[in-house]
């Protein structure tokens, strides 16, 4: 791949304009370019790396046969939109990818014209790439729409909402399907065995063959029908009838890192007329980095890594990760109850539900992309007296919030969900927080709403999960590693509605819900050598609240602040409605609720979002001098 002795081509092109001004037979080297430095990128930032190698050159030949950004592509999820951003006119800031105050992992409107649409859950660029084609229609426009979508991504439900109404609209749209056979997990479900069945090619040769070699020895009648079928059975072998069912003009499939092969097809594709065209390319994910194509997940995502040997660099942390400890408990729970069966949405590395696969691999349903799908299977599975462990990302439950309501709330059915990666998640930024499961599942009637303090906390939970059967249940836990707190052998069942005192103090109550008690802690001591003893209480539940204990931390306490990882509208949110309905409020009770601020919180380090957010130690002290009416840089003063 090394073309020390030719002119660097990236230099000379640094955006699409440039780079459509190199000769065709130069691409080739512009593309291996590209891959290497998009390789020694995120070996400095890590971050997303299979997909974004696969498509190295279907970048390049895309921006250099289209108009970008006049002619827009959407790039589905973003994963691989890397070589994208060197190619846009970013190469000089591409090392800050996902660090404060650099470039986003994702697509994203405000950051360059180049994107015409912000990504990172998927199955969205079809309806999207639909809805600027016919706007460009209505205004009288000429521009392409191309929304490039991967195996994974267009076997979710929206993808074919999307494509059944562009096929009935006949609107002039490019759909591409990188089709790289592997998702973040194992391909599920009929479309991927459907891509990967076509491209074994020989009965699909054999078959045309045979019918071109009967068609050309029968009369010109006969011929012209035989020929017609031939076209028909091309089209079921190469997957063209699905996507012509839906009203698409399928092309393919051709090889994606084959540059001589796109390059034509995209122009015959841009200069052809109207109608929603698919173009069916295969890629191979890791492309041209050896560690990557030899691992099972194509370094979908890595951290920082050497070039040289692909290692990668290791967290050092003693403590276990939260997803980890889930997944470890609730393969214990299930060797003691066979109902047990765990749900995820093609994310079983991402939730913990890997590790139970492997010990119980026939009670492990990985659906694929399809959130709704999930959260109502899981809902069957209840009715019929399993105990369903639906594991979901807090930012991925959203898209099944309507199955939560209508198919598992108002039908009480004990469906019990495992949400991941709640909070602020860092690096991924605001399409990964989990910042509103607590006010979009908290005022849903007969929900019990837990939030592990820390990893023994999660492993009881799980175990109370089990033990409850006629309700629905949330369970929520951040991403990364525990405190390093002393872990129990086994889980036990909590009582349903209660908190626990954590420490004793006179002045101020800090009531927290979830896995910002370490930082109250913190807050505790050192308020306490400023003069204000605090006790702390962990609420462990915010649906059912322990009315006692909060009534109790009301009375006794001159200053009531409730902290929690999540939106307006949650924990806290529950908290002042009891309060109110009991007449607390009335007697002076200074309350104030900690929440995520009403804003959108840009990637960074975990801790430097909570900073911003306000929802450490520092904060929370912060927080109690202001209900105080202090100031506390003065009280600080004189206590030094």
């Amino acid at each position: 791949m090394s073309h020390s002795s030719k002119t660097p081509l990236l230099d000379a092109a640094p955006t699409p304009d440039l780079l459509r001004k190199l000769k065709p037979e130069q691409l080739r080297q512009f593309a291996d370019e590209l891959r290497l430095e998009t390789i020694d990128t995120v070996s400095v930032t890590g971050g997303h790396f299979g997909a974004g190698l696969g498509v190295v050159e279907l970048t390049t030949a895309l921006h250099y046969v289209f108009n970008t950004p006049d002619d827009r592509i959407i790039w589905d999820v973003g994963h691989q939109a890397y070589p994208h951003k060197i190619l846009t006119g970013r190469r000089d800031r591409i090392r800050t990818l996902r660090t404060g105050g650099g470039l986003s992992g994702f697509t994203k409107r405000a950051e360059s014209d180049y994107d015409p649409f912000g990504a990172a859950h998927s199955s969205t660029s079809i309806s999207a790439g639909l809805g600027m084609a016919v706007a460009r229609d209505l205004t009288g426009g000429k521009n392409n729409v191309i929304a490039v979508i991967g195996d994974g991504s267009i076997s979710a439900g929206m993808a074919y909402e999307a494509m059944n109404n562009a096929g009935a609209m006949h609107s002039r749209l490019i759909v591409i399907l990188n089709d790289n056979n592997m998702s973040i997990a194992p391909p599920v479900g009929a479309m991927s065995a459907y891509l990967a069945r076509l491209l074994s090619g020989k009965t699909y040769g054999s078959a045309r063959e045979a019918l071109k070699n009967l068609a050309h020895k029968l009369p010109k009648f006969f011929e012209d029908r035989a020929l017609r079928a031939e076209e028909y059975a091309r089209g079921m072998v190469t997957g063209g009838t699905l996507f012509e069912e839906l009203g698409f003009f399928y092309v393919g499939p051709i090889d994606g890192h084959n540059l001589d092969h796109l390059l034509p097809v995209l122009t015959n594709v841009r200069d052809a007329g109207n109608g929603p065209v698919l173009i069916h390319v295969v890629t191979q994910k890791g492309k041209g980095y050896g560690p990557a194509e030899a691992s099972d997940d194509k370094y979908h995502a890595v951290a920082k890594f050497d070039v040289e040997t692909g290692k990668q660099a290791k967290a050092k942390s003693n403590a276990p990760s939260y997803t980890a400890v889930f997944g470890q408990s609730l393969i214990r729970e299930a060797q003691k109850d066979d109902k047990i069966v765990a749900i995820t949405a093609a994310m079983p590395g991402g939730t913990g539900v890997d590790l139970f696969e492997k010990v119980f691999p026939e009670r492990t349903f990985d659906v694929g992309i399809a959130e709704q799908h999930a959260v109502t299977f899981a809902a069957g599975l209840a009715a019929e007296g399993f105990k369903p462990f639906c594991a979901i990302y807090s930012t991925f439950l959203q898209r099944g919030y309507d199955q939560v309501v209508h198919d598992v709330a108002i039908q009480k059915l004990p469906v019990r969900f495992a949400i991941d990666r709640a909070g602020l998640v860092g690096a991924d930024g605001p399409t990964h927080a989990g910042s509103f499961d607590n006010a979009y599942l908290g005022c849903l009637p007969g929900f019990v709403i837990m939030a592990a303090a820390d990893e023994a906390d999660l492993v009881h939970m799980v175990a109370t999960q089990v033990a409850l059967d006629d309700a629905p249940s949330a369970l929520r836990y951040p991403r990364g590693e525990g405190r390093g707190v002393d872990m129990p052998e086994f889980g036990v069942p909590l009582p349903i509605g209660k908190g626990r005192i954590m420490r004793e103090g006179s002045k101020v109550a800090l009531l927290s819900f979830g896995a910002r008690l370490g930082e109250c802690l913190k807050a505790a001591d050192e308020l306490e050598t400023l003069g204000l003893p605090a006790t702390v209480a962990d609420a462990r539940f915010m649906k059912p609240l322990d009315l006692d204990m909060i009534l109790k931390l009301a009375r006794e306490h001159e200053v009531l602040i409730t902290i929690e990882e999540g939106s307006i509208g949650g924990f806290g949110t529950h908290v002042l409605q009891t309060l109110a309905d009991h007449g607390v409020l009335d007697r002076g009770l200074r309350v104030r609720n900690m929440v995520l601020p009403d804003t959108f919180i840009d990637h960074d380090s975990p801790a430097a979002m909570y900073a911003q957010a306000g929802l450490d130690a520092k904060g929370i002290v912060a927080k109690v001098f202001e209900a105080l009416g202090k100031d506390l840089k003065s009280e600080t003063v004189k206590l030094a």
